[in-house]
């Protein structure tokens, strides 16, 4: 994915971000505003919140909703306080968070004749993998490579995430749409 953004905006969302959580919690910061009108464009985001490395909360949209600075603090709060898997984040947990966010490109077909042409398709590592067969679906942002390298794997878990069964992928055709993301996260 060509840079959408630079490493200093970047920088300047993930204070917004955590900045988001903080004043939900009553933790009152004084960074200043995000002016800059490169983060007025649209774009999907994902936020991600660990913590000793497990997921603790991963929220966001696909297509753009609004900006992404927009974007950014809307995820940030609901993966902090509103994914479904865990309980909401507590002023505590909040110093061992570690915040990653992701800008997302428009996600595009994928096009693929069968199982083995799909796994021969795929970029571990580079591609966000969305999975849609009938009413079900989920996505993987391409950091789940890091987890599950292996293409076939990486599918399987991905169709039991959308409720299916594992050898949905290679099994079913779904519609499969991919898409790049520009990674910040915070400094360990």
């Amino acid at each position: 994915m060509k840079a959408v953004l630079t490493e200093e905006q970047g920088k300047g969302l993930l204070r917004l971000a955590r900045q988001a959580i903080e004043e939900k919690l009553g933790i009152e910061r004084a960074d200043p505003p995000l002016l800059d009108p490169r983060l007025a464009v649209e774009c999907g985001t994902f936020v991600t919140l660990k913590i000793g490395g497990a997921l603790r909360g991963c929220i966001g949209n696909l297509l753009a909703a609004g900006s992404v600075a927009e974007g950014i603090k809307r995820n940030a709060l609901n993966a902090a306080f509103h994914d479904s898997r865990f309980s909401p984040l507590t002023q505590e947990e909040l110093a061992e968070v570690h915040i990653d966010i992701s800008i997302l490109s428009p996600p595009h077909p994928l096009d693929y004749s069968d199982g083995e042409d799909l796994v021969a398709k795929l970029q571990p590592g580079k591609d966000g993998v969305i999975l849609r067969l009938g009413m079900d679906g989920a996505t993987f942002l391409p950091q789940v490579w890091e987890q599950l390298p292996d293409p076939r794997r990486f599918l399987g878990h991905l169709c039991q995430k959308a409720g299916l069964p594992a050898t949905a992928w290679r099994d079913s055709h779904p519609v499969i749409e991919i898409y790049q993301v520009q990674c910040f996260e915070e400094e360990k």
